[in-house]
């Protein structure tokens, strides 16, 4: 993945796009998910409901300082653990409260909790250090149909109505990133 596409990428978020990016398991679409018509327009090309909510995957936790500092120290201290080494640990979201309302109701949908996620696939922390913050993450494909592997496949489905595609290679996981509530420690969905 070179530095010239990811700064287009990043601009491209920067200027309301929505973008398609490798991710740890699977190709990935995303967009600033503090613009409400980028986002919205995200989830038209997936066909998903705003309901649902969406995950924000960042390149470290200081990205995602705003959101976890009215966090318990305990609750810090196991984010700190799940991601210190995300390429190790593997993809791991947590649903984390939002008690100041910091994060816009089209990413979290009908949830009073947000989806987060510091990644370790080198393409995704370098298109969130470029961007300067989090970025929106769900799976490059349809509602209802299954998460796009391909860039092949990919470029077929979906291209058309992207912004931009950043080139580079899925991680090694196998499935999508564990998730799970951080204030019961329930597993929402497994890997």
């Amino acid at each position: 993945m070179s530095k010239l596409s990811v700064t287009v990428a990043a601009r491209c978020l920067s200027a309301g796009g929505v973008i398609a990016y490798p991710t740890e398991a699977v190709w990935g679409l995303g967009c600033d998910p503090f613009s409400q018509t980028a986002c919205l327009s995200l989830l038209q090309i997936k066909h998903r409901p705003v309901e649902k909510g969406m995950i924000l995957v960042a390149a470290s936790m200081k990205q995602l300082e705003f959101l976890l500092a009215p966090l318990s120290q305990q609750q810090q201290n196991t984010l700190m653990q799940a991601w210190r080494n995300p390429t190790e640990t593997g993809p791991v979201t947590y649903l984390v409260g939002d008690p100041l309302a910091q994060v816009p109701w089209w990413v979290k949908g009908k949830h009073l909790s947000v989806a987060v996620r510091v990644s370790g696939h080198p393409g995704v922390k370098a298109l969130c250090e470029k961007f300067g913050g989090p970025v929106v993450s769900t799976s490059a494909n349809r509602a209802g149909m299954a998460p796009i592997r391909s860039r092949v496949l990919l470029e077929k489905q979906l291209a058309a109505e992207l912004d931009f595609v950043l080139p580079g290679a899925l991680g090694g996981a196998q499935q999508p990133s564990r998730i799970i509530d951080l204030a019961t420690g329930q597993v929402m969905r497994a890997a």
